[in-house]
């Protein structure tokens, strides 16, 4: 009960801001969903590069931008090198912060696995298995513990006539589609002085 208190009163700041206009970027398709999971993807082109020119870059990327960045610990790890097939597999752990005062630190763990397909000339990325650790004690204990699809969808966040977000997950939506679209932005300008055609986030399918 006194967790379910304490989320509710840090949830005030946003209820206030709730009722500002919100950026259609974070409404209904914002987040997206393959076979009921939470999965954001891109593909882009690396004209002229190998495939194993890629991979280097996208290797470097994990470990330094991705892992490096990442609370140290068993959550954040490379899982898969793919030194055999190319495709590169890591799960993280790194903290997003809503706000942050004098007296006051909300933040979460955010929790997920990036997938790297590299191949000629090409990457596709997906960032899925989303949850968030909320609300931990200073030992990093007693936290509450969210999935992606239960918290952040369009049908847990979005309210119906799709014009803004609900209070109680909605800066978590819009953190997670920012983290994302900086992931994502990184792994591209990892290739500096490439011209590469870069697609959007594809939607693949959009059913829970």
């Amino acid at each position: 009960m006194k967790k379910l208190l304490l989320v509710a009163l840090l949830s005030i700041p946003f209820m206030l801001s709730a009722k500002k206009e919100v950026d259609a970027k974070y409404l209904r398709g914002a987040v997206p969903e393959v076979n009921g999971i939470v999965t954001f993807s891109e593909d882009f082109s690396v004209p002229g590069k190998s495939q194993d020119e890629i991979y280097q870059v996208m290797y470097k990327f994990v470990q330094d931008s991705i892992i490096g960045r990442g609370i140290r610990g068993e959550r954040t790890s490379i899982i898969s090198d793919g030194k055999e097939d190319g495709t590169i597999v890591a799960r993280n752990e790194e903290y997003i912060v809503f706000r942050r005062s004098a007296f006051n630190l909300d933040r979460t763990r955010f929790r997920y696995h990036l997938i790297v397909k590299t191949s000629d000339e090409k990457v596709h990325m997906e960032l899925t298995k989303i949850t968030y650790y909320y609300n931990e004690d200073a030992e990093g204990k007693k936290g509450l513990t969210y999935k992606a699809e239960e918290w952040i969808s369009d049908k847990e966040a979005v309210n119906k006539s799709n014009t803004r977000l609900y209070p109680r997950c909605g800066k978590f939506r819009i953190k997670t589609v920012d983290r994302v679209e900086s992931v994502f932005a990184a792994a591209k300008n990892s290739f500096e002085g490439s011209k590469a055609p870069v697609q959007r986030t594809r939607v693949i399918n959009s059913k829970r």
